[in-house]
């Protein structure tokens, strides 16, 4: 910060409890700026926006490549001050609050500049973040003066999607069927039955898994269930895989040569992030995973996938998650379905990032030109692909293909393809 621009912040109003926005929802603000003398501006602004991006770098020998991608989802800028303006009237200028136009030229003190943003209508990933990469929306603020560095700000805000898939191929169930024949110890074969209910399911909600297992083999086996998150990353057609076990569980032992059914629910953790498909460079997914613990011997498994879906209807929901490598903490669900086009009622203005702290009473805003639809790409959320009414066995060390029996969304531009 120079020595005469003391302090620039953005700062926003929280609209619920959850501090959570959605599409459709008017996000208002100010942004303060203090000065220690008569300060000269060329242009003062604020910046809405939204994009996902993500970042690493693989060793080759000696050589390191560095893996980088990104998608923006919209960007608009209002100005509160801005001289010399060179494309006519491309850029509109904020007024205060008694309809007057921002003066250039602002003496010693602090200055606060108010503002409101609709977001727009179509539904975006929801905020993310992890070591890598990270979907994220931010209010930035740009002061510029002749001759000197620019100073900015930002702040980011949470955004949770209200749009839930509502294909009817999420609640279709699942089946999946896997036999192994052991030739020397143990001896015999073991096959298993699995079936769930659905795909999709709800944070909080229970999954719950039917299990029939033939054991005719020497040993005693012991049926397990996993779940599981796998992020993927993208970036010039390469790809990088998170995975990290979630729930694990076990189901009773089956003794040789006898037969056992067994339904075993497991609690989709309501502080989980929901599925993420709808991203060019980001994909946040899950699966259920079922084997047989069999001495002496691989482990038959069949896997599933699962659609964590939003918590809209209970009020106070959270989402969020606390996965073992680093995704940020994301709250989510009670007011995330979109609130009626209105400015909200006027509350402590938040700073994001910083707790406790709070700016000065929020003054009146201007009115918003208008949402930001123009401006932001069409949404990737497209008609649903074809689940199809069951998912076979896959084999013992690959996951089951992500868009192909149950494709959520249209293969997107640019998009590597997945195995």
């Amino acid at each position: 910060m120079s020595l005469t621009v003391k302090n620039i912040s953005v700062i926003y109003t929280p609209i619920n409890e959850t501090n959570t926005f959605t599409s459709g929802d008017f996000i208002s603000g100010q942004v303060l700026l203090d000065v220690v003398k008569d300060t000269q501006m060329q242009s003062l602004s604020v910046k809405i926006k939204g994009k996902a991006q993500v970042s690493w770098s693989e060793h080759y020998g000696k050589t390191t490549v560095v893996y980088s991608d990104k998608e923006k989802y919209y960007s608009m800028e209002r100005f509160f001050v801005l001289e010399n303006k060179t494309n006519g009237n491309d850029h509109e200028l904020l007024k205060d609050p008694s309809g007057q136009p921002y003066s250039s030229v602002v003496a010693p003190g602090q200055h606060v500049y108010p503002f409101t943003f609709q977001l727009p209508l179509q539904h975006f990933p929801p905020t993310f973040k992890c070591a890598i990469g990270k979907i994220a929306y931010t209010l930035e603020t740009k002061l510029s003066r002749s001759m000197r560095v620019s100073s900015k700000a930002k702040a980011e805000f949470h955004y949770v999607s209200s749009h839930v898939v509502s294909s009817p191929e999420l609640m279709v169930p699942q089946y999946g069927s896997k036999e192994k024949k052991m030739k020397l110890f143990p001896s015999g074969n073991v096959s298993m039955n699995i079936s769930t209910e659905k795909m999709g399911y709800y944070l909080g909600e229970g999954l719950k898994v039917l299990t029939e297992v033939q054991n005719n083999s020497s040993r005693a086996i012991k049926p397990k269930y996993c779940l599981y998150e796998k992020h993927s990353f993208f970036a010039k057609g390469r790809r990088k895989i998170h995975k990290h076990d979630l729930v694990k569980e076990e189901g009773e032992t089956i003794e040789p040569n006898s037969k056992n059914k067994v339904t075993k629910v497991l609690s989709i953790p309501p502080s989980l992030t929901i599925s993420i498909l709808n991203c060019k460079v980001i994909n946040v997914e899950y699966r259920l995973r079922v084997y047989l613990d069999v001495p002496f011997a691989s482990d038959p498994e069949i896997k599933f996938p699962v659609v964590v879906l939003p918590l809209q209807s209970v009020p106070g929901a959270k989402s969020a998650t606390n996965s073992d490598f680093g995704v940020w903490n994301q709250p989510s669900g009670g007011n995330v379905n979109p609130s009626p086009l209105h400015v909200p009622p006027s509350a402590p203005p938040g700073q994001f990032g910083a707790s406790g702290y709070y700016g000065p009473p929020l003054s009146p805003a201007p009115a918003f030109p208008g949402p930001l639809d123009q401006f932001a790409p069409p949404s990737y959320v497209g008609p649903p692909g074809q689940f199809g009414p069951s998912v076979s066995h896959q084999s013992d060390s690959s996951d089951p293909p992500p868009y192909q029996e149950y494709q959520l969304y249209p293969q997107l531009p640019g998009h590597p393809k997945k195995s």
